[in-house]
């Protein structure tokens, strides 16, 4: 496991060693810091330490607190965020203190290093204690705390994870059901009371058909009439529309399950974690959990809240919340037993649409691609971003020592396979089988292994459309499928 790994960075080389592992570093070239020989060992390393960091939280008063490497998506619980509180008199005044004199040491530096090491000392110690202030500016419900729970994980860099505020199903509060009243007065005794046979019949009649409920058959006629009046004027304000909407993707997105809209509109968020492994603790995974817990965090508890709220919303606000709803139901996914092509070739136009540019959420490296991609591909894919000359260097080179060379060859140069570029202005494409009669093991080879890989290499379709349709059979992480029609 490189050292640059999330695991790696939150345990560190002088802990993971004390534990027994082994760093492996290469004297001659740059290796980054090395590789850490037993990920088993570091996994369970950091799984300890994660598990001592929920111990700490449940201190606060947490019903549970669960501790993994990886966050457990998919889990669909609710979560619940804190509520703004006020300060009080005397942390106010401390808080203006601690950022008058904070401002005062730093002023004329432009950061802690240059600063002498006991006036960064200070700064720093000042500057803590106002993140501690501040936090106390929100704080979550007594009674989230008492039924809800915390979810601790690893980032994508290396840094603890902890996300406060979820309810599981069984906890959260259950609606009262309400008796249905059969028409006998009880008393106290618990015995029925019998009606008066001296009352009146004309008034006992009246009261019963005052208290009789219309049928269902005039029930769905009228309101048959208000859907079609509220669609009628729905359809006239725009702007009242898109608060409905919005309304619904919300309670969908946000509450799940709890309200209902009267707009007969879904909204399905696909797991993508599923499909990729740890796409969710991405760079691009962690934004966009970023922006669905700042909009989280604003939204009301109560759903019947939810309407005031978003009416109550500036029309740019609003609109930026729709989009993210909206957003939030994409699925590019492409999967093997999906034969029809309508739904890649709409993802291509919205694509096209956003201007979408991978190369800002995605790099090409052993693990992410040339790993996974025969060597006839990877040869294909160092032409195209580097040179002919530089892909034919590194053909002789055994798989996995070609996949480490080709992520460094390419690496700056963005770099995109066919599935992850534009829908137009692709480069002209170098052909894999160009490559596939030099990927041929030589004898000095295991040919166990790379005789393998040779014969993969030949096996491709030609043509750059080879990366989007060819086969993974490095990639054993990902399942295959037989079709029967094939």
């Amino acid at each position: 496991m490189p050292a640059s790994d999330r695991r790696a960075v939150f345990i560190g080389a002088d802990a993971y060693a004390e534990a027994g592992g082994n760093v492996i570093r290469d004297l001659f070239t740059e290796d980054d810091g090395g590789f850490f020989e037993d990920a088993g060992l570091l996994d369970t390393l950091a799984v300890e330490r994660l598990r001592e960091i929920a111990g700490e939280i449940l201190a606060e008063g947490w019903k549970w607190a669960e501790a993994s490497i990886d966050y457990p998506h998919g889990h669909g619980m609710r979560r619940y965020y804190p509520q703004p509180v006020g300060l009080s008199d005397e942390d106010e005044a401390r808080l203006s203190e601690a950022a008058a004199a904070h401002d005062a040491l730093i002023e004329g530096y432009d950061s802690y290093e240059d600063m002498p090491e006991d006036v960064a000392v200070k700064a720093q110690a000042l500057s803590n204690e106002i993140d501690a202030i501040s936090a106390k500016r929100s704080a979550y419900d007594p009674a989230i705390i008492e039924r809800g729970g915390v979810f601790v994980s690893l980032g994508s860099n290396g840094e603890v994870k902890i996300e406060r505020g979820y309810v599981r199903a069984e906890d959260e509060p259950q609606p009262e059901v309400a008796t249905e009243d059969e028409g006998d007065d009880i008393a106290e005794d618990g015995e029925a009371v019998e009606d008066d046979e001296d009352a009146d019949e004309e008034e006992e009649v009246d009261e019963a058909d005052a208290g009789k409920p219309i049928s269902d058959s005039l029930v769905r006629d009228l309101t048959a009439h208000r859907t079609l009046g509220l669609r009628l004027a729905l359809g006239a304000q725009p702007d009242m529309a898109m608060v409905a909407l919005t309304h619904a993707l919300v309670l969908d997105l946000f509450y799940h399950g709890f309200g209902k809209s009267c707009l007969a509109i879904t909204a399905k968020s696909e797991d993508i974690a599923s499909h990729a492994e740890g796409i969710a603790d991405s760079g691009a995974g962690e934004a966009l959990a970023a922006r669905h817990d700042q909009w989280g965090a604003q939204l009301p508890d109560d759903t019947a809240d939810l309407w005031p709220f978003l009416a109550a919303l500036d029309g740019d606000s609003r609109t930026e919340l729709l989009a993210h709803c909206v957003s939030l139901t994409v699925n590019a996914v492409k999967v093997p037993w999906e034969r029809s092509t309508a739904r890649i070739e709409a993802a291509d136009g919205l694509a096209k649409a956003v201007d979408l540019d991978m190369t800002a959420t995605w790099t090409a490296t052993a693990r992410s691609y040339f790993g996974r991609v025969t060597k006839a591909h990877i040869g294909q894919a160092v032409s195209e971003a580097v040179s002919v000359e530089a892909a034919e260097r590194i053909l002789p080179m055994k798989k996995a020592d070609m996949a480490d060379a080709a992520e460094q060859l390419v690496a700056g140069t963005g770099w995109l396979p066919v599935l992850l570029r534009a829908p137009e202005g692709e480069p002209e494409a170098v052909e894999a089988e160009d490559f596939a009669a030099d990927a041929q093991p030589s004898e000095a080879e295991a040919p166990d292994t790379e005789a393998q890989d040779g014969a993969d290499a030949v096996a491709q379709p030609t043509g750059i459309e080879a990366d989007a349709i060819a086969p993974e059979p490095e990639d054993e992480g990902q399942p295959h499928y037989a079709v029967a029609a094939e």
